[in-house]
């Protein structure tokens, strides 16, 4: 399936260049390719990142003499500026966090470096410790490999046990989205200062799609029949959207529509909403020593309608640019950052909860580890080992991904719908208006794949 890459080069650097006002404005993290002993590395803001940050000077660079520039920005915008970087073969970034959507795309238009050779030398390194899921996600078509993962995730509903006991409800092992949506009323109804659930509304095809479209594969529905018909307005995808949209606005946070990952976990962690449905990463912060929550979730897998696991597949990988000019220090650091050593330095110096995990087979076999992350680290294994990206719906695909769709012009099409789902979210117009619009522009689309 990933066939669809090799006709791609022109329509990504399309949409790369797209981005190019937006990630003109987001900073910079220096000048062009670092030279000597120094390379760029340019990342997402998330927690598992801000504390790589943190421990990168006192530990890599102590040991290895290498320095390391980051530039750190929130999601939507991090993307813009690695598809323009990278797209233009820049040298800006040596290294930057990339993903199994972008890893296949950007390596069939030769815009990384392939790290086999690196792998092949470094006996330390142990890929094959690394979770088959992972391996394939981050492998071109050529079969070799392109990104090394920092954290590997799926996605699971997490619920507040304390809460679920205090009125007697119980959580299903295998839950469906319409009991879901009967306990998100039920806490709803019986807490006053606490929200039933938390959902992404954010716009961004990273945000408010990827939980939106496990739920539309659940139900029935897809982005793309076999044939490239764009089916977003079909009665299976539109009962989903409907259902979501409601369920975030009858019993979800408050500014739902501007509300991302980060938002979700800010409002889990300070006992503002009973449920969230989202990321597995999310389960480390939410555990960490002094969150006020520790010890009071519960996690079960993402729910279902019509499929017999729902959740998604997806990693926060290091991915070397073509132009680099310090590709040995760009490895070294990619190596140390996903490596077992770092996973025990996380561990030791911050806490066990918090390991990057869902990429290394051995990290969940760590005691340690266990002990700290008993409550979540055996349904987030079988999540990502249960993650089918060629087939998680119902009907066959003309593309791969659960979450997403695996070509390179979703990266404009989902960002454009989710304005248009975000806007239902925020009640300035109807889902069936949403899903209109939103036909328009992926028949587009699904338009020109046909005639190729």
């Amino acid at each position: 399936m990933r066939r669809q890459t090799r006709h791609a080069a022109r329509a990504l650097t399309a949409a790369a260049a797209a981005g190019t006002l937006l990630a003109a404005c987001s900073g910079a993290g220096g000048t062009g390719s670092s030279g000597g002993d120094a390379i760029n590395v340019l990342m997402v803001n998330n927690p598992p990142m801000v504390e790589l940050q943190k421990l990168t000077a006192e530990h890599f660079t102590e040991e290895t003499g290498i320095e390391v520039n980051f530039t750190v920005l929130p999601e939507n915008d991090v993307r813009d500026k690695i598809g323009q970087d990278f797209s233009n073969q820049a040298g800006q970034y040596d290294v930057a966090t990339i993903s199994n959507y972008e890893t296949p795309i950007y390596a069939a238009n030769g815009w990384l470096h392939a790290l086999d050779p690196y792998v092949e030398k470094d006996e330390k390194f142990d890929q094959e410790d690394i979770l088959a899921p992972m391996r394939l996600s981050l492998t071109g078509e050529d079969g070799r490999l392109y990104a090394q993962p920092f954290y590997g995730e799926s996605s699971f509903l997490m619920y507040r046990e304390d809460v679920f006991d205090k009125h007697g409800l119980t959580m299903p092992d295998k839950p469906t989205w319409r009991q879901v949506a009967d306990l998100a009323a039920e806490v709803d109804a019986a807490e006053e200062d606490m929200e039933g659930i938390c959902l992404r509304g954010l716009p961004g095809w990273g945000e408010v799609i990827a939980p939106l479209t496990t739920v539309v594969n659940t139900f029935g529905g897809t982005w793309f029949d076999e044939d490239w018909n764009a089916r977003l307005t079909s009665p299976e995808t539109t009962e989903a959207v409907e259902f979501y949209v409601d369920l975030v606005r009858e019993h979800g946070e408050a500014g739902a529509a501007q509300a991302g990952y980060a938002e979700c976990l800010n409002n889990m962690t300070q006992g503002k909403t009973a449920m969230w449905y989202d990321a597995t990463a999310g389960a480390g912060s939410l555990e960490a020593d002094g969150s006020p929550v520790k010890g009071k979730i519960g996690y079960v897998p993402a729910p279902v309608e019509r499929t017999d696991g729902s959740g998604w597949l997806y990693t926060w990988a290091w991915g070397m640019q073509k132009a680099s000019e310090n590709p040995d220090a760009a490895w070294r650091f990619i190596s140390w950052a996903s490596s077992k050593e770092y996973e025990e330095l996380v561990g030791e110096e911050i806490g066990w909860a918090n390991v990057p995990a869902g990429k290394r087979a051995s990290t969940y076999e760590r005691p340690e580890y266990r002990r700290a992350a008993g409550a979540f680290a055996d349904v987030t294994r079988d999540a990502i080992a249960g993650a089918d990206p060629e087939n998680p719906g119902v009907q066959e695909r003309p593309a791969p991904g659960i979450q997403f769709v695996g070509i390179p012009e979703f990266t404009d099409l989902g960002t454009k719908v989710s304005q248009e789902i975000s806007a239902a979210i925020a009640g300035r117009q109807s889902v069936a208006e949403a899903l209109r619009a939103s036909q328009r522009l992926a028949e587009e689309v699904g338009g020109e794949y046909r005639n190729r």
